[in-house]
C-alpha cells in the first residue's frame, strides 16, 4: 500500500467533514433570514451552477452517455434529499440528546450493512474504535440541553435519516467503479436542486422576488456561499472520492469528526460554552477515528 496516497485520501475525508462541521454554524446563521427550503434551494442551485461551469474547463468531465442514470438518481435522493428531510423533521420532533445519538449511529449501521452487501468485513479493532468514537458523540449529546419533546414522528424521521445516509455510502461505494467522483457529486447537487427549488418556490408563493430577497442580506449570502461552494461542491466531491478508495468502516467514522468540529466552531465563533468534559469527548472522537484507520486491513488505494 502506498502510504502517501493513503494519507491523501484520509486528508480528503478530513477536509470534507471539517467543512460539514462548520455547516451547522452557517446554516444556523442563514436560517435567521430564510426558511429551510429557501436555504437548501439556494445552496444547491449555486453548487449546480458552479459545477456546470467547471464542465467548461479541463478540470471536470461528465460522461453519462450509455450509462444507467437510475443509480445516480437514487444516490442523489438518498443524499441530500431524503437525509435532509429526515434530519430536519427529526430535529423538530425530538430532543437534542436522542437526535444526536441517532445521527451518531450512522457509521455503525453503515459498517454492519457493508459486510453482507459489499463483502467488507470490518476488523474487531475497527468495530471497537468506531464504538469509541460514537461514544464521544453520545457524550456531547448528553451534555447539551435537551430541547424538544420526543415523539413517534421524530423517531421515524431520524431512522429514515440514518438509513438514507447508510444507503448513500453503500450505493456510492458500489457504483464507484462505473461513475467518477465528479459524476456522482454532480448528480447529487442536481437532484438536490431539483427537489428543493420547487418546495422553495411554493414556500415563496411563486414570487421570484420573495425567493431571491434573502440573498440581499450579507450574512445570509456569505452563509450560502460557504454552504454551496465548500459544503456542497467541495465536500460532496471529496466524500465521493473517499468512498471510492476507503472501506465503509474507514470512511463513515469520519462523520463523527463533524460533531467535534461543530462543537469547536460554536465555542470559537458563537461563544457557546465548551467544558473540559466536552473537550474530552472530542478527544475520544478523534481517538476512535484514528483507531479505525490504524486497525484496518490492507486496501487497494489509488496510485
Amino acid at each position: 500500500m502506498n502510504r502517501r496516497n493513503e494519507y491523501k485520501v484520509i486528508l480528503a475525508a478530513v477536509v470534507c467533514h471539517v467543512f460539514w462541521g462548520f455547516s451547522f454554524m452557517a446554516s444556523r446563521t442563514a436560517l435567521n433570514t430564510a426558511h429551510i427550503f429557501l436555504l437548501l434551494s439556494h445552496r444547491f442551485v449555486l453548487a449546480l451552477a458552479v459545477m456546470s461551469l467547471l464542465l467548461l474547463t479541463p478540470l471536470a468531465r461528465l460522461h453519462l452517455k450509455g450509462k444507467p442514470l437510475l443509480p445516480l438518481i437514487a444516490l442523489g435522493l438518498a443524499q441530500p434529499v431524503i437525509y435532509f428531510f429526515g434530519e430536519q423533521v427529526g430535529l423538530l420532533h425530538s430532543n437534542t440528546i436522542f437526535s444526536g445519538v441517532m445521527i451518531a449511529m450512522i457509521p455503525i449501521v453503515s459498517t454492519v450493512a457493508a459486510a453482507p452487501i459489499l463483502g467488507e468485513k470490518p476488523t474487531w479493532g475497527q468495530l471497537l474504535f468506531s464504538l469509541l468514537s460514537v461514544g464521544g458523540v453520545v457524550g456531547i449529546g448528553l451534555m447539551s440541553k435537551s430541547h424538544g419533546a420526543l415523539d413517534g414522528i421524530g423517531v421515524a424521521a431520524l431512522v429514515v435519516a440514518v438509513l438514507s445516509a447508510a444507503t448513500y455510502t453503500l450505493l456510492g461505494r458500489g457504483i464507484s467503479g462505473r461513475f467518477t467522483a465528479f459524476e456522482r457529486s454532480y448528480m447529487m447537487v442536481a437532484v438536490g436542486a431539483a427537489a428543493f427549488t420547487p418546495l422553495a418556490l411554493i414556500q415563496s408563493h411563486g414570487n421570484l422576488a420573495a425567493y431571491l430577497s434573502p440573498l440581499a442580506e450579507p450574512s445570509y449570502l456569505l452563509s450560502i456561499l460557504f454552504l454551496g461552494l465548500c459544503c456542497s461542491v467541495v465536500s460532496f466531491f471529496l466524500s465521493c472520492y473517499t468512498i471510492t478508495y476507503l472501506t465503509v468502516a474507514r470512511e463513515t467514522v469520519f462523520a463523527n469528526l463533524t460533531t467535534a468540529v461543530s462543537v469547536f466552531a460554536g465555542a470559537v465563533f458563537l461563544r457557546e460554552p465548551l467544558t473540559w468534559l466536552g473537550l474530552l469527548c472530542c478527544v475520544v472522537i478523534l481517538l476512535g477515528i484514528y483507531g479505525v484507520q490504524r486497525t484496518a486491513r490492507k486496501e487497494n488505494l489509488p496510485r
